[in-house]
């Protein structure tokens, strides 16, 4: 049990007061101090009495710290920005069960409890997730299994909207990322995602992180495909970029949850890669229409749909570059070994995105497998976990 002293403040009246913190693995408790009686008895009124030898003794009354609200922690989220706005709370933050309950705007004295605070609370929220993702897994088949899942902030397309960010629940499992608005909380829950993309197809990007309170680090993934450009102001900021184009942004609260996200994300990728071997797309090549295949253990292969006779196979190693229009074709530049000269292979795909992402998808598996070590020597979040 973890407690403390810091204030409960209302935004609107701009008011605070005292209150006292209480963390359990599964609640945080909320306590305000009241006068309590805690002994003393009054006896008959008729009974003689003096000054030296009184026959009634006063109620004794003592401050006492009272729970006054129990927020659980299961599935719950923390919020340290002011709801409609991108204004942060300076040694604040609000925790919010899955029920909707708040703990109101928590403020502590100094930016070190806040802190504390802050990733012990977020520490107990992640320990129950995992033990839900225990449970969820149980009734899962070994290739459909949950690893990882939890809130995070979506950035809001479009310039209308009344705020920049709202809550999402995102989870892994098996061959699919989900973004939900809800956790799901039993097995129909998984069928009821907002959005569902196969992890093979979308590519996940790093590229904030906040160092100091007024300075950033630029962090921009080159992976040969297209950049973007995101305006948002948070820090600790990643995207998922899908299938069209299609992108969504997200903010978490601390930059070791950031961490957690991007090893997730290549673990559930590169065992969905592993799990399923290949990918078949069907492109246009020279005027006919064919099949492209991405194999974890042949590379890339161009055959025909009906006959299957195999056109073209080059391994993964033989990939020396590529280029494309951003729309449907790509130009890929394979070393050929017996004459070391490079062939160029022009393709067209309805969705070139989706292809492009599953290429770098069984690469990057590939050479993890190889050398173990190489993702975490890539990775930008882990480097700067102590930012947050």
């Amino acid at each position: 049990t973890k407690t403390t002293i810091a204030l409960l403040y209302d935004e609107e009246s701009e008011n605070a007061y005292d209150i006292r913190l209480k963390l359990t693995k599964e609640v945080l408790t909320i306590q305000k101090q009241d006068v309590v009686c805690v002994g003393g008895s009054h006896q008959g009124r008729n009974a003689p009495s003096s000054p030296s030898s009184p026959i009634a003794k006063d109620p004794r009354y003592e401050k006492r710290w009272l729970d006054t609200l129990s927020v659980p922690l299961s599935m719950a989220r923390i919020s340290r920005y002011k709801a409609g706005t991108e204004k942060l709370r300076w040694n604040a933050f609000e925790v919010l069960a899955l029920d909707g309950v708040s703990s109101g705007i928590l403020r502590f004295y100094t930016a070190q409890d806040g802190t504390d605070w802050l990733r012990a609370v977020s520490a107990n929220i992640r320990e129950l997730t995992l033990q839900n993702m225990k449970m969820a897994n149980k009734c899962c088949s070994p290739s459909d299994q949950v690893v990882h899942m939890g809130w995070v902030n979506e950035k809001l397309q479009g310039a209308d909207s009344s705020q920049t960010f709202r809550p999402k629940f995102l989870a892994l499992k098996g061959p699919s990322f989900y973004v939900f608005s809800t956790p799901p909380v039993s097995t129909f829950d998984w069928v009821r995602a907002e959005r569902t993309y196969h992890l093979c197809e979308v590519l996940f990007k790093v590229h904030k992180f906040w160092l100091t309170e007024d300075c950033w680090l630029q962090a921009n993934l080159y992976l040969g495909l297209q950049d973007f450009d995101f305006e948002d102001q948070r820090p600790y900021c990643f995207s998922v970029v899908a299938g069209h184009g299609k992108s969504h942004v997200f903010n978490v609260e601390l930059g070791s949850e950031l961490a957690v996200w991007e090893k997730s994300f290549q673990r559930a990728t590169f065992m969905e890669v592993q799990r399923t071997g290949s990918r078949t797309y069907m492109c246009s090549w020279q005027g006919e229409m064919l099949c492209f295949t991405v194999d974890f253990a042949l590379g890339f292969t161009c055959f025909e749909s009906q006959t299957k006779n195999v056109l073209w196979r080059f391994k993964f190693s033989q990939l020396k570059g590529s280029s494309d229009d951003g729309k449907t074709r790509v130009k890929l530049l394979f070393q050929n070994l017996d004459t070391k000269q490079i062939e160029t292979k022009e393709l067209e795909f309805q969705d070139l995105t989706a292809v492009l992402h599953c290429i770098h998808s069984f690469i990057a598996a590939k050479v993890a497998s190889v050398d173990p070590g190489f993702m975490d020597s890539q990775s930008l979040a882990r480097k700067y976990m102590y930012s947050s």
